[in-house]
């Protein structure tokens, strides 16, 4: 029974993944207001209601990507804690670390296709909205891994808040046509400054004052 339901969810995540990537070039070839969910349907050769039960909005073709990150920092947090480290300091090392893989979620990245997915997504308002709500299931996430109260969601709102900003100013300055080589230093000591203010304004329970 594992092994089949193993198999089961396995189908499904390709799916998920087939029906987005399908979505994503149409979109960046038409633009995502001249592609129709029924056009997607057909190309990935399913049906439109079957579509709709993967995705229960189009903007969910293209954020797909973004849903594996959603409790991303509430399992930095808990891997964290499980080492000894403040919560900021688990997720200043892990923004860090990112930036020093070129992942996409920071931002610094100069991947081609990486940049035409960034440039749908931050030039299409309704994505935009769409993206703040994948936020604030983030921040939902992250402020029950810090605790319980209103002191949690504000840690949380502002945690995800900062990571959100240093992500589209590394993009912006990417679009703009820096390397991401060229720009790694910067943002280092962007994200450091910006980790160091959360430890001033948050302090206390959720801070910490080890290095990155």
């Amino acid at each position: 029974m594992g092994s089949e339901m193993g198999l089961r969810e396995l189908k499904r995540q390709r799916t998920y993944e087939s029906v987005s990537d399908t979505a994503v070039a149409l979109f960046l070839e038409r633009g995502f207001d001249g592609v129709s969910v029924a056009e997607v349907a057909a190309a990935a050769g399913i049906s439109k209601p079957t579509l709709f039960r993967y995705f229960p909005a189009k903007e969910d073709l293209v954020l797909h990507r973004f849903a594996d990150h959603q409790d991303e920092a509430a399992r930095v947090v808990a891997r964290g804690r499980s080492d000894g480290l403040a919560p900021l300091t688990a997720l200043h090392a892990h923004f860090r670390h990112g930036l020093r893989r070129q992942d996409p979620v920071t931002g610094l990245c100069d991947n081609p296709h990486v940049l035409a997915y960034h440039g749908l997504l931050y030039g299409t308002p309704s994505l935009v909205a769409r993206l703040y709500g994948y936020q604030d299931r983030s921040e939902q996430a992250l402020a029950a891994e810090l605790g319980d109260g209103l002191d949690a969601r504000i840690a949380a709102g502002q945690i995800i808040a900062v990571q959100r900003v240093l992500a589209l100013d590394n993009w912006r300055r990417i679009d703009a046509g820096a390397s991401a080589g060229a720009l790694h230093a910067d943002a280092v000591e962007a994200a450091d400054r910006a980790f160091e203010q959360l430890r001033e304004g948050l302090g206390g329970r959720f801070g910490g004052g080890e290095e990155a």
